[in-house]
């Protein structure tokens, strides 16, 4: 779809997984360590603070990736044909 994402990228005061500058979007794909209660809350505190920004954050489980990869690019795709 031409739009280009940059691996393990600073943006704002975060590293995003991937960001693509062109659609403000950042993808997170995030392991078991996540799931603590703690992690949860800085990660929801990040979202916002991105969101803020202009910015949209479509997280993702490595379990996601790994599994039902096509529903993966599927989200990611349908947020990328927004934009067009």
């Amino acid at each position: 779809m031409n739009f280009k994402f940059r691996r393990q990228h600073p943006v704002h005061k975060f590293i995003a997984d991937f960001y693509c500058h062109e659609a403000k979007l950042i993808i997170e794909i995030d392991g078991e360590i996540h799931n603590n209660s703690e992690n949860q809350q800085y990660d929801q505190n990040r979202t916002n603070e991105l969101m803020e920004i202009g910015i949209t954050v479509i997280p993702f489980t490595n379990e996601d990736v790994n599994n039902n990869l096509d529903e993966v690019i599927k989200v990611i795709k349908s947020h990328l044909f927004a934009l067009k």
